[in-house]
């Protein structure tokens, strides 16, 4: 049973939370979940005026430590593929696992129809513990039930298709502007126990034709379009390694590439409108929250399986997706508590909330208020933007004046303006304590502060 952070911790209260840090000189690796991002490798220097201005901001992301083993797997099959080396993994893991999980199930219910959507969360709990396609297989084969703990952690999913476990890590920014892996610590979060809910009922009768095809709405072009390569390579290497292990029902599974964008365009019904018609059994994806809510019912209503690697919205949990959606990301209402407690543990009591006007930013502001009042500390203004804005002088200059301790950013691509903006009002990650969450932390965060993008 593969629970990477059994080395890291020591039990406190709350959410049954568990704390460690990084040891020594080892580096922390994301395997991650939504919408956001973490990074793995060392970047040049920062030059000019923006030179350290990210220096300490911190930040929370689903995260697990990925070997060197997988991570070089997910690198060559991503550049096999033609693409340049991946510079981050987030979501490489989650989208891995999704296709795993999907996999599994099918064999387990042998058919690529519907059917095979009520088999996905047994494939994470109860049974037979497996850390990968083939001894999963080998277990169903003997007439077992398998426990897959895959590598985005032990997954465990409740009736609700989603994580009631999950491996936070907290990030740190360092003087060159980039994410300084020795520094990363780590939460374990457990979900409330009433999230822990029966099996949702599977609807409908889609029925199979022996062969399973995969489809991908991942973001290749909007704000989340750094996620996508280590999104996709998670997705071609599952497909790659189940293949050369037999592949499903006797064939290989057949992976059909396409690009979510965001909430911002129309792109991801064009994509998914084309997958359909090509009678994918699954969709893996959207990374974001909102994208996702904008083609759920379009997926399930065909009695195909929707599953997202990196969508955290709450939203999901009691959505009526017929029993057919399923995340390998935990809700934010476990990420919300793990940042409520970061920041009020830095000593921080009046906090300051800016948050993109999606699914994701309102529900991840919600839970993190929520947190942060059970702490002891006050938020002093929570400021909801406009996601498709190009200036945000007035959220930040209406934050200053209320003089905060501590500003939380939940935002995607757009946090890179943002922080330019609180920097030149003097309220930057150097003069004010700024934590980021999934959707902003990383190197590419970094790279655009620097272009100033």
């Amino acid at each position: 049973m593969r629970k990477p952070w059994m080395q890291l911790g020591a039990a406190v209260l709350g959410l049954a939370l568990v704390g460690a840090a990084c040891g020594g000189s080892d580096k922390a690796e994301e395997g991650a979940s939504e919408e956001g991002g973490a990074t793995t490798t060392a970047a040049a220097a920062a030059g000019g005026a923006t030179a350290g201005q990210l220096a300490g901001m911190k930040g929370t992301l689903p995260l697990v430590k990925l070997s060197d083993e997988f991570k070089k797997k997910l690198n060559d099959a991503w550049v096999k593929g033609g693409n340049q080396p991946l510079k981050d993994y987030t979501y490489a893991a989650e989208s891995y696992d999704a296709v795993t999980i999907i996999a599994l199930a099918v064999e387990k219910a042998k058919t690529d129809g519907i059917d095979y959507a009520k088999e996905i969360n047994g494939i994470t709990r109860g049974g037979e513990k497996c850390t990968d396609f083939t001894s999963c297989k080998a277990i169903i084969a003997k007439g077992g039930d398998p426990d897959y703990d895959g590598k985005s952690g032990p997954l465990e999913f409740s009736g609700a298709g989603e994580p009631i476990k999950a491996s936070y890590g907290v990030q740190v920014f360092g003087k060159d502007n980039r994410i300084d892996d020795a520094a990363t610590k780590f939460e374990l979060a457990d979900a409330p126990k009433d999230l822990d809910v029966a099996n949702v009922p599977v609807e409908g009768t889609r029925a199979g034709d022996g062969e399973l095809k995969i489809g991908t709405i991942l973001p290749q072009t909007g704000s989340l379009a750094f996620l996508g390569p280590p999104e996709f390579a998670g997705f071609d290497l599952a497909v790659a390694e189940i293949n050369a292990a037999g592949g499903v029902l006797g064939k290989p599974i057949v992976g059909v590439k396409g690009d979510s964008g965001d909430a911002t365009t129309d792109t991801v019904n064009q994509t998914t409108d084309r997958l359909l018609a090509e009678k994918v059994d699954a969709i893996v994806g959207a990374a974001s929250s909102g994208v996702s809510l904008k083609v759920i019912d379009k997926i399930t209503g065909a009695g195909v399986v929707q599953f997202s690697p990196a969508n955290t919205s709450p939203t999901f949990t009691t959505y009526k997706d017929k029993g057919l959606y399923f995340r390998a990301a935990p809700s934010d209402l476990l990420q919300g508590a793990v940042l409520g407690k970061v920041v009020s543990g830095d000593g921080h009591k009046n906090v300051a909330i800016i948050n993109r006007n999606d699914s994701y930013g309102v529900g991840l502001a919600e839970s993190l208020t929520k947190a942060l009042t059970q702490a002891g500390s006050k938020v002093v203004i929570t400021k909801t933007y406009d996601e498709k804005a190009d200036k945000f002088n007035a959220e930040v200059n209406e934050i200053k004046a209320q003089k905060p301790d501590a500003i939380v950013i939940i935002g995607f691509e757009e946090t890179s303006k943002i922080l330019s903006t609180m920097v030149e009002a003097g309220v930057g990650p150097t003069k004010v304590a700024v934590y980021g969450v999934d959707g902003n932390m990383g190197n590419a965060l970094g790279e655009s502060f620097e272009k100033g993008q």
